[in-house]
C-alpha cells in the first residue's frame, strides 16, 4: 500500500520530504550560473541555517521531515545490489562530455562507501580537479580541450533544494516528472528510486513517469481537494503532458479519486514560471495570487469521457475567483494579492516567491520573512505565518512551497 496521501494543499501536512542544501551549492561557478539556472551564488552555510529553520518550525507544528537524500541512501541500505545501476543511469545521464572520464568519474564515485555520503556526492557534483584525467595526447584538440572550458566533470544540482519539482504526490500516488530542462532532470533519478524501491514507498503508483515525451514540473500541480486537480500549462509544463496525466488518471488508475484535472493557461515567463508562483492555497477559502493574473483566464477542464480511454474537455474564461469557486467547491473564494495589490512591491516580492506559501494546517504558512508587505497583508487577514528567514535561500528563486514535497497530509 502507498505511503503516499495527499489529497488537498491545505489538510494537516504529516510529513514532508525537502532537500538541505548542500555542497552543491559551492560548485556553482559565476560564469556557470545561467546554464544551471540560477541568478547568483547563496552563501550555502546561511543558507543551511534558514533551511534548518524552515524545517524546525514545521516541526514545532508536529510535521514529519524527511529527507530526499536520505530517503535514497535508506534504498541502498535495503538493497546494497541498486547502488551499481543507480550509479550507471546517474553516469549515463551526467553529461559527461568525454567518454573517457566517465569510467574515471564512476570510479570515484564508487569508492564512497558510506551511502549518505554516495548520494550527497552525487548531487554535489564532481570537479576535474577532484580526479586524475588522462592527457588526450599531443593534438590540437588535446592541448586546446576541444571546446570544453568548464571545471566541472559532473554538474551540480542546485536546484534539488526545490523538492516540489522533480515529483509531485497526488492522492494515493505520484507524478514522476520529465523536467523542462536536462540541467534539473537529473533530479528525478532519485525520485525514481524512492518510489521503486524504498520499503515505505515502493510500489507507488504512478501518475506520470519520468521517460515520457512532454515535460512537466510539479510547481504546477495543485491539489485542489480529493476530486479536483488543478495543473498550469506554462514555461515548465506543456499541455500534452497534461492530456498525458490525464489518460493515466481517469483510465489506467485503480484508487484516484480525481474526477476533474483544470489545466491553467498562465503567461510563459520567468516570474510565472510555474502555477504555484501565480496562486497557493492558504486556507479553505482563502488563496495567495500574483496581481498580474487577474481578469478573465483561459482554463480547461478535463474529465472522463464516455468511451474507454476518451478525456472531455471543456473551456472556461471567467474571473480566477469565479473559476476558483467551481473547482474548489467553495463559494466566496477570496484571493489576496502579493504585494497588497501595490504594483512595485508586487512585483519586488514576487521575485522573491511572495505567492509562493506552504500551508502547514488551515490558516497556519510558510512564508518568507524578506516579503513584508504580502505578510503584513496576510497577518491583516487573520493567518497564522511561519516566517522563513530568506535571504539566501531566495536566491534560488523560490518559496517555501517550492522547497516542500507534502508525502501526507490529513483529508478535509
Amino acid at each position: 500500500m502507498s505511503g503516499i496521501h495527499v489529497t488537498s494543499e491545505i489538510g494537516k501536512l504529516k510529513k514532508v520530504c525537502l532537500h538541505r542544501p548542500g555542497e552543491e551549492l559551492l560548485n556553482l561557478p559565476p560564469f556557470e550560473l545561467e546554464r544551471l539556472l540560477f541568478d547568483d551564488v547563496p552563501f550555502l552555510e546561511v543558507a543551511q541555517q534558514e533551511h534548518d529553520t524552515f524545517a524546525e518550525l514545521m516541526r514545532g507544528e508536529g510535521v514529519e521531515i524527511l529527507y530526499i537524500e536520505k530517503l535514497v541512501a535508506e534504498v541502498f541500505d535495503a538493497h546494497p545490489e541498486l547502488r551499481d545501476q543507480f550509479l550507471d543511469q546517474y553516469i549515463a545521464e551526467a553529461g559527461i562530455v568525454k567518454e573517457e572520464w566517465k569510467p574515471i568519474a564512476r570510479e570515484k564515485l564508487a569508492s564512497i562507501s558510506d551511502n549518505l555520503e554516495f548520494v550527497n556526492k552525487t548531487i554535489a557534483g564532481l570537479a576535474k580537479s577532484e580526479v586524475e584525467l588522462p592527457c588526450s595526447g599531443n593534438t590540437l584538440a588535446g592541448l586546446a580541450g576541444a571546446g570544453d572550458d568548464s571545471d566541472l566533470l559532473i554538474d551540480p544540482m542546485p536546484n534539488l533544494y526545490f523538492q516540489r519539482d522533480p515529483f509531485a504526490c497526488i492522492g494515493n500516488g505520484v507524478s514522476m516528472n520529465r523536467m523542462y530542462s536536462v540541467t534539473r532532470n537529473r533530479e528525478t533519478l532519485y525520485g525514481d528510486y524512492v518510489f521503486k524501491y524504498h520499503p515505505e514507498y515502493a510500489g507507488t503508483p504512478r501518475w506520470f513517469d519520468r521517460t515520457a515525451v512532454n515535460h512537466i514540473e510539479g510547481g504546477d500541480i495543485l491539489n485542489l481537494n480529493r476530486h479536483a486537480l488543478a495543473i498550469g500549462i506554462s514555461q515548465r509544463t506543456q499541455a500534452e503532458a497534461i492530456d498525458t496525466i490525464a489518460q493515466n488518471i481517469f483510465w489506467k488508475s485503480e484508487g484516484c479519486e480525481i474526477e476533474k484535472i483544470f489545466a491553467f493557461d498562465i503567461p510563459n515567463n520567468r516570474a510565472m514560471m510555474h502555477l504555484d508562483t501565480v496562486f497557493t492555497q492558504i486556507d479553505v477559502d482563502k488563496f495567495t495570487i500574483h496581481p498580474a493574473i487577474m481578469g478573465t483566464l483561459r482554463v480547461y477542464e478535463l474529465t472522463r469521457g464516455q468511451r474507454p480511454g476518451e478525456v472531455a474537455i471543456r473551456e472556461h474564461s471567467d474571473s480566477l475567483e469565479k473559476i476558483l469557486d467551481y473547482a474548489t467547491g467553495v463559494d466566496g473564494v477570496k484571493l489576496i494579492p502579493c504585494g497588497g495589490g501595490d504594483p512595485i512591491a508586487a512585483a519586488r516580492e514576487q521575485w522573491n516567491d511572495g505567492s509562493n506559501t506552504l500551508c502547514v494546517s488551515p490558516g497556519t504558512i510558510c512564508v518568507y520573512q524578506r516579503n513584508t508587505v504580502t505578510n503584513e497583508v496576510l497577518d491583516k487577514e487573520g493567518l497564522n505565518l511561519l516566517v522563513v528567514p530568506s535571504a539566501e535561500l531566495s536566491r534560488g528563486r523560490g518559496g517555501p512551497r517550492c522547497m516542500s514535497m507534502p508525502f501526507e497530509r490529513e483529508d478535509i
